[in-house]
């Protein structure tokens, strides 16, 4: 990234401001909004290789609840690895590939019996667009 590249402006919540699918961003780790590799949040998929898409679902749970929050807890650990580059590999999947964070399932947790349709026809949607 260049130190003063228009489409990587220094800036925070890029996750809905950026203009360039591709690329690392220097964003602070511990400010803006989280997405997961503090790619772009969208629910247009045109274009898109890769969507990313969280589950925050830990209903009838015994012994380990918390799963919910697992979406969260990636988005965030993610922000630290936004930044470098693919130490072990060849190739930068930020630089080649448009990823973006799709965002959360939603579904009513008081409506447990329809979970498992909302949640199969959120990714149906997700294939269906490509």
């Amino acid at each position: 990234m260049a130190k003063d590249d228009p489409a990587h402006p220094k800036t925070c919540d890029l996750a809905f401001t950026r203009s360039s699918p591709y690329g690392s961003l220097a964003e602070p780790t511990y400010s803006g909004a989280l997405s997961f590799l503090r790619r772009r949040y969208s629910k247009d998929l045109s274009g898109v290789d890769v969507a990313v898409v969280g589950v925050p679902f830990d209903l009838a749970t015994t012994n380990r609840p918390g799963t919910r929050l697992g979406p969260r807890a990636i988005r965030a650990a993610s922000a630290s690895l936004a930044w470098c580059g693919p130490y072990a590999w060849d190739i930068d999947p930020c630089e080649t590939l448009n990823i973006v964070d799709w965002g959360d399932v939603w579904f009513d947790q008081g409506r447990p019996e329809l979970i498992p349709d909302l949640i199969e026809a959120a990714f149906a949607g997700i294939a269906a667009a490509g």
